[in-house]
């Protein structure tokens, strides 16, 4: 597969950019849509009865990995995590490709197929088809609808004073893939961020569902801080980090200590902008701005459930799962992120 200066959710558009851009298009209004592009969710959520809401997402990227089953794999699992994040089912799916068949074997592109169908039929959706297109370069991922029931659904909006923060799966995946491309990852540890990518996000959503969470998100091309960000504004509180607690992949802050900063960092740090105050070190603010692939679930727990979620989610394999922060309110901060 092709050498990339950059593969995964870090080769996402500037959400900058992306703001301006979408500012300018007009979308039109319908009564429902209970989640739309107002608040930066992980998806739409378009409500089809009393009974049941439709989550529609899509997501596609550049190669992260070397080998096309692992990549394949990789991009289906972080396109189902949207569904996850607003407490849904994933129902069907269709691929998106783009491939470069004139140079490149077409066996890659089976493979590709391969390990994102084992994502999908893991995660319990259906596979209806796709699209492929003759490209310069491979890109995969997936379309996803979803179903959640209309009360049951999570949102990034509605996160409360109060509340504490956990974060499911461990940062530092795009500083070990920056460091992989120098060779100076170590085996174990891009092993293990490999592992990371390819876990789904349906059991810890499972154990979010029944622990009556309402409001979270998951942590992918726009760091901690930019997803923490986007719940903070959408939620009207502020967000304090405790940056010690942060579960990180082994090596991650060793391969800042050696500049393995992935630009996507710096820009997700300018995308937070003035809501963000930092007081940690600077690896730590770089690895809070780490675009993450596949990464893991942010989400708002009541107190009094903190102790039996986290009990659940070691249970259930999430072993980095753990509280790193706090929902405070905006008089602290503002509707901002403050690393501590």
């Amino acid at each position: 597969m092709e050498d990339r200066p950059y593969g995964g959710c870090s080769a996402k558009i500037d959400p900058l950019a992306l703001g301006k851009l979408l500012s300018g298009i007009a979308v039109t209004s319908d009564p429902n849509v209970m989640v739309g592009l107002s608040t930066c969710d992980d998806a739409g959520v378009y409500r089809l009865n009393d009974e049941t809401a439709l989550i529609v997402t899509t997501d596609f990227f550049p190669p992260v990995v070397d080998d096309p089953f692992t990549f394949g794999r990789i991009a289906a699992t972080n396109a189902l995590s949207d569904v996850y994040a607003m407490g849904g089912k994933p129902l069907l799916s269709l691929n998106l490709t783009h491939y470069p068949s004139k140079r490149l074997p077409l066996e890659g592109l089976r493979e590709i197929l391969r390990g994102g169908q084992e994502a999908v039929e893991e995660s319990g959706a259906i596979t209806m088809g796709g699209h492929t297109i003759e490209d310069e370069t491979t890109q995969y991922g997936l379309a996803v609808v979803g179903t959640v029931h209309p009360k049951k659904l999570i949102t990034n909006a509605g996160a409360c004073p109060g509340q504490k923060l956990i974060l499911t799966k461990p940062l530092g995946i795009g500083v070990q893939l920056a460091g992989k491309r120098l060779d100076l990852t170590p085996k174990d540890s891009y092993q293990l961020t490999v592992e990371t990518m390819c876990r789904l996000n349906r059991y810890a959503a499972e154990i979010m569902t029944e622990a009556g969470v309402r409001t979270a998100t998951d942590v992918t091309g726009f760091g901690l801080i930019g997803h923490a960000w986007e719940m903070a504004r959408a939620s009207a509180v502020g967000v304090e980090i405790e940056t010690s607690s942060l579960p990180c992949i082994d090596g991650s802050l060793e391969l800042l200590d050696d500049g393995c900063i992935p630009g996507a960092a710096f820009r997700n740090i300018r995308y937070v902008g003035d809501a963000l105050q930092v007081r940690c070190s600077t690896n730590q603010l770089y690895l809070s701005a780490d675009p993450q692939t596949s990464g893991g679930l942010l989400m708002a727990v009541d107190s009094e459930h903190v102790d039996s979620t986290l009990q659940q989610l070691h249970a259930a394999g999430e072993t980095s799962a753990t509280v790193i922060g706090s929902i405070v309110p905006t008089s602290a901060h503002g509707a901002g992120v403050c690393l501590l």
